[in-house]
């Protein structure tokens, strides 16, 4: 029968290992502190990684490293700029007075490339200043007498021109060169050669044109002595090429070609 309310209760020992499974009070999980010491230790591994690359060169954008020592003159690219002021004189329009260096070659050498792929290369007088500004005293006479002889009326036909270097009424005649790259062979205080790979443009433009205005790719050689205080012209020839792959683009109009010859002007100094 059932012990009354008043009488001592049996307490029950069970076995150690028979025990229930829960904890006392005082041993219950902590969720924050356990939180608070995953933070420590990430922020402590932040910190170290941090130490042991801030040693090491980030690099930037695209993958270049640009806190590596500069290269020494001598192995700079060819084409990164000098730094340098280009040429304050000029003579009939032409840049002169070049630095005495292999640099101030490869500058005279893409200034006469242009003045030499020019309009008035085609005209007597226009060619004849033109060398006047370039050559070498030396060289002008042969000079002038081979491009004389080279610009014959059926030389100049093939260009659209009269025997005088005169387009046709209502056309514009195109000759320009615009150099890409210029380098030495065998430069010396006294005399190099210079290479320019140029792009050119040759042609007629305006409405009814049969020779339109065309791209062309080609490289000038250009020999030059150091003569009066500058580098100056002796001989020339040209190369066809290297040409790139034409890009897939529409041809603009002759009336565009046009507009854009006359509100353009064509670069003077070059390197």
């Amino acid at each position: 029968m059932p012990l009354p309310d008043d009488q001592p209760h049996t307490r029950t020992r069970l076995p150690v290992g028979e025990q229930g499974s829960a904890q006392p009070a005082g041993r219950q999980p902590r969720p924050l502190r356990t939180l608070l010491t995953v933070l420590v230790v990430v922020t402590l591994l932040v910190v170290a990684i941090s130490i042991a690359n801030s040693g090491k060169t980030v690099p930037q954008s695209g993958g270049a490293d640009r806190s590596a020592a500069p290269l020494p003159p001598d192995a700079t690219a060819p084409t990164a700029a000098s730094g340098q002021l280009p040429v304050s004189t000029t003579t009939n329009g032409i840049g002169t007075g070049y630095p005495h260096t292999e640099q101030g070659a490869q500058s005279a050498a893409a200034n006469y490339a242009v003045a030499l792929g020019g309009a008035e290369m085609f005209r007597t007088e226009g060619r004849r200043t033109i060398l006047g500004a370039i050559a070498d005293p030396a060289a002008l006479d042969a000079l002038r007498g081979r491009l004389d002889q080279a610009m014959t009326p059926q030389a100049l036909a093939g260009y659209g021109l009269d025997a005088q270097g005169r387009a046709p009424t209502g056309l514009m005649f195109v000759s320009r060169a615009v150099p890409i790259g210029t380098r030495t062979d065998g430069y010396t205080a006294d005399t190099t050669k210079a290479l320019v790979w140029c792009a050119g443009l040759g042609g007629l433009a305006g409405s009814g044109s049969t020779l339109p205005v065309k791209a062309t790719w080609y490289t000038l050689t250009l020999t030059l002595h150091w003569v009066g205080g500058d580098w100056k012209l002796t001989d020339f020839s040209r190369q066809s090429g290297p040409a790139p792959v034409p890009a897939d683009q529409q041809a603009a109009g002759p009336d565009e070609i046009t507009g854009a010859v006359q509100q353009f002007g064509g670069f003077r100094y070059a390197r």
